[in-house]
């Protein structure tokens, strides 16, 4: 049976791909470049960041090899607040608009809060207020100054717009990732708490939907020991990774349902007993 797409329940702001421009951070790689490449194939417009001058590039070159040409690039670091808010500026001067942001940009830095010498039996090791950091700034405040900014411009300006908070099924609390589990159940409670202050200030044309991955198939984790992969795969009920396409097409989902909102949605493929996870 064919049908096609409509809008039966006459949504106050709905939005049409393309008619949007999507600002995606962490664009220079894994799912970030996955989005950038779906969401220019549906015609949207793309404002791309990363911080990283080559991946951002490389990025470019696939998507005009796959003649995809309305976009601009940013390079900057998120967890800087005055290069986030000249991101979000020059978004708008290059497209007048942002409807749609994923901040996607992240860091890992996974490590024991303190580990123990097996002959000593004393602490040996640390989890170093670096790593801490550094993870905490670039994955929770990188994502909040994007989300602060673009909110702004958003409310200003009275678009349909929709946030798409990346947080991590790891959010669940990952044994080694002290750190990178605390930024991502931080993230997973942004959608309620914005939707709700929306709510207050009768902010009517933003929704918010937190989305929370499992394994995912990027480079950085198609790279990792191939032991270790295989063992987090079994975890999961489809036996396999989730390809980035399939997060896209969630995404791509929440556009065009608005009753859809306030909340964080986990696509993991059924991952259902994972390893070295506090229960």
């Amino acid at each position: 049976m064919q049908y096609n797409r409509v809008n039966p329940y006459k949504q106050r702001y709905f939005m049409n791909l393309k008619e949007s421009v999507v600002l995606i951070t962490g664009a220079g790689s894994g799912i970030g470049a996955s989005l950038a490449e779906h969401f220019g194939q549906k015609g949207s417009m793309l404002f791309l960041a990363d911080r990283d001058p080559k991946a951002i590039l490389k990025t470019a070159e696939i998507l005009r090899e796959k003649k995809i040409t309305d976009f601009e690039t940013f390079c900057g670091d998120v967890a800087d607040e005055k290069e986030s808010l000249e991101m979000v500026n020059s978004a708008l001067r290059k497209f007048s608009k942002i409807n749609i942001v994923v901040p996607c940009a992240g860091l890992i830095r996974d490590g024991l809060a303190i580990s123990m010498d097996k002959e000593t039996k004393r602490v040996n090791k640390k989890l170093s207020l670096e790593d801490w950091n550094s993870v905490l700034n670039v994955n929770l405040t990188g994502s909040f100054l994007t989300i602060r900014d673009c909110a702004e411009a958003m409310a200003n300006g009275g678009w349909p717009s929709l946030i798409v908070p990346i947080s991590s099924v790891n959010k669940a609390g990952q044994l080694g990732q002290l750190n990178y589990s605390s930024s991502k159940v931080a993230i997973s409670l942004f959608p309620k708490i914005l939707v709700g202050e929306f709510l207050l200030k009768k902010i009517n044309n933003i929704r918010v939907v937190g989305i929370a991955p499992g394994y995912t198939k990027t480079p950085m984790l198609e790279n990792m020991n191939q032991t270790i992969l295989e063992k987090l795969i079994k975890d999961v009920h489809l036996n396999r990774l989730i390809e980035p396409s399939e997060i896209a097409m969630l995404i791509e989902h929440l556009i065009e349902n608005e009753a859809i909102n306030g909340t964080t949605i986990e696509i993991t493929g059924g991952l259902c007993h994972q390893s070295g996870v506090v229960k």
